[in-house]
């Protein structure tokens, strides 16, 4: 479950009005985030670049389909001086979200086509698994797979006046792929995952909102071949986010906690997914320099637990600062600039690592 895209899920109460206003929209960019660690790990540097492309177009009232990929070079250098690299496309995904009934009952069909990397040599393995982590956060987590389909529903409805509930829930399918090269097929075990979602003003006005979501999922045995099998416990997210005028500026605090659970019922020949735990808290403040410039400063802690043993262990802690700016080139068109560094340490059998990276980002948005 990756955290970076499970923070906008509170979006479902309000997806149909917000959707209405634009016709086809485009979004493309580059992204550069990089990592260096002090003596003490088997790889001293992890790099990696992204150019997301996502296209949106609306059909009508009731039908909305995006396509979204990225193409991703990553590296991670070993402290002997050697690389380990991967280029290529990820896997794109296609989706459709029809509403049944607008504003109060929504269909998600999402199809995964497996353009990304599957049967890699056993020797780049390091390196996707340094890209994973929640900890570090890379914009992109896993390179490719066999495929698959989600589907789904969600729906909306008002609470009081003022304040919208949203609840959905969706399936996904995972077809089987080699993810080694000469190894195994993995043929993925099906995820459930459940959202409810809650939004509205607070203070009795003044322009203060919040925003709440909680994702439950549920994933079945992957199977490894040969009767072999992983498993992974149920993850449960919880996120908020509290937004309030400060001066000409906007001020959001917010925080999500991503807990994943030990396995039902393991068997004792499974490969066994340990317990975590992945919490961050922030802040962003959009100030506003002339009717088309915006500067968004952010500061954000993120940590992470992790083990197999009663009591979790901290794997590290990043604190990230930076900010972004957004500059309005035209009535449809839209650039932003993101600048961003981290430091904090990575903890390895009871050694703590040090670490300090930048990230660097140009986004470019249109729509009409």
């Amino acid at each position: 479950m990756r955290a970076r895209a499970l923070i906008v899920l509170w979006g479902v109460v309000t997806a149909s009005a917000a959707s209405a206003q634009v016709t086809t929209s485009a979004r493309t960019g580059v992204f550069f985030e990089s990592y260096s660690f002090g003596s003490g790990l088997a790889f001293d540097r992890v790099s990696e670049m992204t150019i997301p492309v996502t296209v949106t177009q609306r059909f009508g009232r009731r039908v909305v389909v995006d396509i979204a990929t990225a193409y991703a070079s990553a590296a991670v250098r070993h402290s002997s001086g050697n690389t380990i690299d991967h280029s290529g496309f990820i896997d794109t995904d296609v989706r459709a979200v029809i509403g049944v009934i607008p504003g109060r009952l929504i269909f998600t069909l999402v199809g995964t086509i497996p353009t990304g990397v599957t049967a890699v040599p056993d020797t780049t393995i390091p390196l996707f698994g340094a890209t994973a982590t929640d900890l570090l956060g890379f914009t992109t987590a896993g390179f490719g797979s066999g495929g698959g389909v989600s589907t789904g529903f969600a729906s909306a409805f008002r609470l009081g006046q003022n304040w919208a509930v949203g609840t959905g829930a969706s399936y996904r399918y995972g077809a089987s792929y080699t993810p080694v090269a000469g190894g195994s097929d993995l043929t993925p075990g099906g995820e459930i995952r459940a959202r409810l979602g809650i939004e509205g003003p607070f203070g009795g006005g003044g322009g203060k909102y919040f925003r709440g979501a909680f994702v439950y999922t549920t994933s079945g045995a992957n199977d490894l071949g040969g009767g072999r099998q992983s498993l992974i416990g149920d993850r449960a997210l919880a996120y908020a986010a509290v937004s309030m005028p400060l001066g000409r500026s906007s001020l959001a605090l917010y925080g999500w906690e991503m807990r994943r659970m030990s396995p039902r019922n393991p068997d004792t020949s499974a490969v066994l997914v340990p317990r975590g735990n992945v919490l961050a808290v922030g802040a962003r403040l959009d100030r506003p320099l002339s009717p088309k410039v915006t500067l968004s400063p952010l500061l954000e802690f993120r940590h992470e637990l992790t083990g197999p043993g009663p009591k979790m262990e901290l794997l590290g802690y990043i604190v990230r600062t930076g900010t972004d700016i957004r500059y309005r080139l035209s009535e449809r068109a839209t650039a932003v600039l993101q600048a961003q560094v981290a430091f904090g340490t990575i903890n390895d059998e009871g050694q703590s690592i040090s670490l300090v990276g930048p990230r660097l980002g140009a986004l470019l948005e249109w729509s009409r």
